[in-house]
């Protein structure tokens, strides 16, 4: 097992597609994230690309030194492109982390992502290869089940301590199964358990909305570290609200301006890492959730078909 960075804070932004691009990176550690990730990476992409000169794989992947520590997030189920691939990235991430918890139907159909949870002997044989092939810690996230966490013999747990066996220096859990996706409630006392069952530092993830709920799954669960997801899109301010609550008890509202200079600063930041548009425009929707006024605004953020037009709207707001 190899040891962690050191983070800036106990909470953390998950990898969202779409959401956790560099430039939303940054802005989230400049706010307090002490652990960011890629948006979910394939191995077989990487595999590609480092085959490429640097430069592709850096375009493919790009991020800010500004952001460390960093993870790259990688899926796929491939015992020989897993290895290359994390000796690919090794040199530019501080943490490798390999994900078992999406259930989005284009991955698991790939035997990939949460998927995975129902081949632990397969994936006991990945998560061995990927260890043993970099110096750089090794992280996993991953759900609770697939279809039925108690009929499926608690299977988070037979996982975690898979994972933990082979060397693996750090689980999230998103205590929900494949099957129900984002939906329902997320069952806190699963990460608790597993906690309890494995020597590793456990980061607690699933329906942290507010700062409270950050300080309550803490509570709850006795997990090392919170990650936030959902919320934090189109809000970064959230890592600064929680790590504030949890040193003082409390914490300052974001007013409708604070967003709109957060989002024109966001923007900015995009132009370096190549953002697509589309990408922005979907940033400018999250964002405005909040504003006075956000739903006429977000009807103005649709009209927009290049980032001018983007940035005119909000400068205008």
């Amino acid at each position: 097992m190899n040891h962690l960075p050191k983070f800036h804070s106990k909470v953390f932004l998950a990898p969202m597609a779409g959401i956790s691009d560099s430039a939303f990176r940054l802005l989230c550690v400049e706010e307090g994230a002490g652990l960011v990730f890629t948006e979910l990476t394939s191995i077989h992409a990487i595999d590609f690309m480092g085959k490429q000169e640097e430069k592709y794989l850096l375009n493919f992947v790009p991020f800010s030194e500004k952001e460390r520590p960093l993870a790259v997030q990688l899926f796929g189920s491939d015992i020989t492109l897993t290895k290359r691939a994390a000796q690919i990235v090794e040199p530019y991430f501080d943490m490798i982390d390999f994900n078992l918890g999406c259930p989005a139907q284009h991955i698991t159909a790939q035997m990939a992502g949460a998927a995975l949870l129902q081949k632990p002997e397969h994936l006991e044989k990945v998560l061995s290869a990927l260890v043993s092939s970099t110096n750089k810690p090794v992280s996993i996230k991953m759900r609770a089940g697939v279809k039925n966490v108690e009929k499926e013999g608690k299977l988070f747990l037979r996982i975690g301590k898979i994972a933990e066996d082979v060397g693996v220096s750090m689980i999230t859990l998103h205590p929900r199964t494949v099957d129900q996706g984002y939906s329902g409630k997320s069952n806190w006392s699963l990460i608790k358990e597993l906690k309890e069952k494995v020597n590793i530092p456990i980061v607690g993830n699933g329906d942290v909305r507010t700062p409270e709920d950050a300080k309550k799954m803490f509570e709850e669960t006795s997990c090392d570290y919170v990650m936030i997801g959902r919320a934090a899109m189109g809000n970064p301010f959230i890592f600064k609200q929680t790590n504030n609550y949890l040193r003082t008890g409390k914490y300052d509202a974001i007013s409708s301006e604070d967003k709109r200079k957060e989002f024109l600063k966001y923007l900015n930041l995009a132009e370096k890492f190549n953002v697509p548009f589309a990408a922005l425009r979907n940033q400018g929707m999250n964002f405005s959730k909040g504003m006075q006024g956000g739903a006429q605004f977000r009807v103005k953020i649709a009209k927009t078909k290049n980032v001018d037009e983007l940035e005119k709207v909000f400068s205008n707001y």
